[in-house]
């Protein structure tokens, strides 16, 4: 699971910005909202709200960049234009097995050189005391080089810079390094990022040639969706005589066939947008509950009923799901429930001034200070502008005759 990411110099976020998915218990509400041990509090879902333009959707990239780097794919991650520094920064705290870890690195977007790395293990006492055990320092900023392997440490200030140290040395000739790959890559693994703008169904297409008890848990889904659909199943011996000209990486989408009064047709050709985008986004809700993933959505409610964005957050928000994520960005302001949807942690915006794009949680808004508590109207607040973070569109003004 993760527990908190730090980005500087990214993107659009020119200083930074952490966005935690820390559960802050002083408030008792909705505790299947979270997940629980002895050492911390997981949010198991956050919605971040903001104008266009503003960052959600360069949060998403940032976190689809991190999920390259530690999957050892091309990284595009670019620091922000407007800042003399071609440096980014990342850190991650994260949970594997019920131990919390963090790693960090810098990225010199503009050279592609890797120039901080550390990864280390944070250890929480009986008083809540917490203790860092660094695994690896790879500085090469501040030529700091350290790690728990004598081994490493004499390695590390003499490695390339175009990858992090994972992929860079032979992790069996290091058995920490090893255990640090593993968990890394686990992590990258978890990580799934969608756009629902730019929706595919390839995990449909696999679960649906499954023809399983994922396959029936997904058709189900889908059904409760489109009230008219009958059934949906992938034929792969579909008649395809209509699509000769579409391209062979297109074809397996005319597989898909939906029934309505017992009448076969292609999905693809024939369900709405709404249908197809939530079929989708369905196939990867059930593939990441199933396996504990983490699901970044960028704009879950495009095409969505908001009946529908809210049923997928209540899904997370239960006790069925222990250690499953998901975090989006919206418009959808039905969404802004502090009464029976989402704890005050789990709301967050963006928002721009002259100087900085900033993100932040709804949490920092106190009760006696404020006056926003779990049981107000966030919806009211917010469109009153009292968390920043809305537009002020006046559209008449511009074609008023002078």
């Amino acid at each position: 699971m993760l527990i908190s990411v730090k980005i500087n110099n990214c993107f659009a976020f020119n200083e930074e910005v952490e966005f935690s998915l820390k559960a802050d218990l002083r408030t008792k509400k909705f505790p299947f909202n979270y997940y629980t041990n002895d050492n911390v509090n997981i949010l198991k879902s956050a919605i971040i709200y903001g104008p266009n333009n503003t960052g959600k959707t360069n949060f998403i990239k940032c976190i689809r960049e991190i999920k390259n780097t530690l999957l050892n794919k091309k990284s595009y991650l670019m620091a922000n234009i407007f800042n003399n520094n071609d440096v980014s920064s990342i850190e991650l705290k994260f949970l594997d097995k019920d131990e919390i870890y963090s790693y960090s690195y810098k990225y010199n977007w503009f050279k592609g050189e890797y120039l901080y790395e550390k990864f280390a293990q944070l250890i929480i006492d009986e008083y809540k005391n917490e203790k860092e055990k660094i695994y690896f320092l790879r500085d090469i900023i501040n030529n700091q080089f350290s790690s728990i392997n004598q081994e490493l440490e004499k390695t590390l200030s003499i490695l390339s810079k175009d990858n992090i140290l994972i992929y860079t040395l032979d992790t069996e000739k290091f058995p920490v390094l090893n255990v640090i790959k593993e968990k890394l890559i686990t992590l990258g693994e978890k990580i799934v990022v969608i756009d629902m703008n730019d929706a595919n169904d390839q995990m449909e297409i696999e679960i649906l040639k499954e023809n399983s008890e994922r396959s029936k848990k997904l058709v189900e889904l889908i059904k409760s969706a489109d009230l008219y659909l009958d059934n949906l199943y992938y034929d792969e011996n579909a008649e395809l005589s209509f699509a000769k000209d579409v391209k062979a990486e297109f074809r397996e989408k005319f597989k898909l066939v939906s029934v309505y009064k017992n009448q076969k047709m292609p999905s693809f050709l024939y369900d709405s947008v709404g249908t197809r985008k939530f079929s989708s986004l369905a196939a990867y809700i059930i593939d990441c509950l199933e396996k504990e993933k983490i699901l970044f959505v960028d704009e879950i409610d495009s095409s969505l009923h908001f009946k529908l964005t809210r049923a997928i957050f209540s899904l997370y928000n239960n006790d069925i799901n222990q250690k499953s994520q998901l975090i989006c960005t919206s418009h959808d302001v039905s969404l802004l429930d502090c009464k029976r949807l989402f704890r005050k942690e789990q709301i967050w915006f963006t928002d721009k001034d002259d100087y900085s794009t900033k993100l932040y949680s709804l949490k920092k808004y106190l009760a006696n200070e404020d006056g926003v508590r779990s049981d107000s109207d966030i919806y009211d607040l917010y469109s009153k502008g009292l968390f920043a973070a809305i537009p002020e569109p006046n559209l008449m003004e511009i074609f008023d005759e002078e």
